[in-house]
């Protein structure tokens, strides 16, 4: 693994040269990508001769973009392959739970980066962060990699420590029983950049065996990711300014600038932000990106405020054009659901944006239609897929009555009331106040939060 770790770090320059190009650097994956194959010469581990390493720039659809290496040297033989994240680390880590019931739940894809750990507590297995390259790969070729690693050396180990062998030899024997599925087991994913994912068959539709959670990273964990708290005893970059300098009303009218990467095709371009207050709300942070390389548009809304006392949960009945037209700040930390299709969008999966009822299912249906397998996909599933982007067309036409459902634990989200008086719904909307369970809360980092006595810790 480490040959084309070597490779990949010894030519950022030269990947970061290919950012100016006008065609976007990281696509959707399809099979007519060989153009776009990066070829390095590098030293082989096993020989010491020249070979081969190749570079692809992807998309992996429902996640994000990665780059695939793979290595081969003509002389001996040697072949190795690898995964990198090429995204930025997440906000916050990701915990996957999978409850693999079926033969068939081997075959789920896996991508991990270099900064997750697996466990499968039913065979006391665990494997480490940082003990193994990223890869893109499957439950199954995960122990079947596990095997792999504890079979080496095992002809060795018999002879000259014969107890120990055995007790591989036996260990070794209960994996290759798991692949027989003959009881379930767990397979636990935890990834403190927030950049591993398990593929979820039934997408969109929720999957029962799947569990998705999010949690704020610990300062140790921030520090393994290269990830350094500033030292106040140091000098700020950022200079206070005075009380009356800039006082809020400028603010209000101020359309500030700062650069940042295309989310599309990672090029170089600009954000706007400005600060706007939403009638019968509170403010918010409205954020605008136009790509100048490949024409990406991206509008995002942040709150303005902090965490509300309780979550809110919004159900909006979609029957005409009038429901179409309501005014909505989805926040992101707020889930989407539509029981009559039987989809739901986790809070991450778009990110807050004000927009309609109708823009947030097109955009629903956008990001469904654009990030799915349609290249890999079986024509079943291919099948499925398009009758369920069909009927959510349907939706957008009226043709089908649905609900709407909005579940805020932050209480940041809002949908227009229809009614005479705007501060009460209207008779297809309903709004519920409800107290955050202490999951909710982990997710928030409300758990970890100290509000009295934290001058002394400081």
């Amino acid at each position: 693994m480490s040959t084309v770790g070597a490779t990949s770090s010894s030519n950022v320059s030269s990947l970061s040269e290919e950012s100016v190009r006008k065609e976007p650097i990281f696509r959707e994956i399809n099979a007519d990508q060989t153009d776009e194959v990066v070829e390095i010469e590098s030293a082989c581990m096993g020989c010491f001769q020249t070979g081969v390493t190749r570079l692809l720039p992807t998309k992996i659809p429902f996640f994000r973009e990665v780059v695939l290496m793979s290595f081969k040297c003509d002389h001996c033989g040697y072949t190795n392959n690898e995964m990198q994240s090429a995204s930025e680390i997440q906000k916050s880590g990701v915990r996957i739970e999978l409850e693999v019931k079926t033969v068939s739940d081997l075959n789920r894809r896996v991508v991990r980066s270099d900064n997750s750990s697996v466990s499968i507590p039913e065979v006391e297995l665990e494997i480490p962060v940082q003990s193994q390259k990223g890869e893109v790969t499957t439950v199954e070729g995960i122990i079947e990699r596990t095997i792999a690693g504890l079979s080496q050396d095992q002809d060795k180990r018999r002879i000259d420590h014969p107890a120990e062998a055995a007790t591989l030899d036996a260990y070794i024997e209960r994996l290759h029983k798991l692949k027989e599925v003959t009881t379930p087991f767990r397979v636990l994913l935890e990834d403190i950049s927030g950049n591993s994912f398990i593929e979820n068959p039934l997408a969109p539709a929720t999957d029962p065996q799947l569990k998705t959670g999010h949690f704020t990273r610990t300062k140790e964990q921030n520090e393994q990711l290269g990830l350094y708290e500033q030292n106040h005893e140091e000098q700020h970059l950022l200079k206070p300014i005075a009380e009356d300098e800039w006082p809020i009303e400028n603010l209000h009218g101020e359309v500030l600038q700062f650069p940042t990467n295309c989310p599309n095709c990672q090029a170089p371009c600009e954000t706007n932000m400005k600060l706007t207050n939403i009638p019968h709300f509170k403010e918010v942070v409205i954020m605008a990106t136009v790509c100048g390389t490949c024409g990406h548009k991206t509008n995002e809304v942040k709150s303005g405020g902090g965490v509300e006392p309780q979550g809110v949960r919004f159900k909006v009945r979609v029957t005409n054009k009038e429901d179409l037209t309501r005014d909505v700040l989805k926040s992101e930390t707020c889930s989407l659901s539509i029981p009559e299709l039987d989809l739901e969008v986790g809070p991450h999966a778009l990110c807050g944006r004000f927009t309609t009822v109708e823009g947030l299912l097109v955009a629903m249906r956008d990001q469904l239609d654009g990030t799915f397998f349609h290249d890999s996909a079986d024509e079943t599933t291919k099948q499925k897929m398009q009758r369920f982007l069909d009927t959510f067309e349907a939706v957008t036409k009226l043709e089908q009555v649905i609900t709407l459902v909005l579940e805020d634990p932050a209480g940041n989200t809002y949908v227009q009331s229809l009614s005479d008086d705007d501060a009460e719904p209207d008779d297809k909307l309903t709004v519920e106040r409800y107290d955050r369970s202490f999951e909710d809360n982990e997710e928030l980092g409300l758990n970890d939060m100290k509000t009295e006595g934290y001058e002394q810790d400081a």
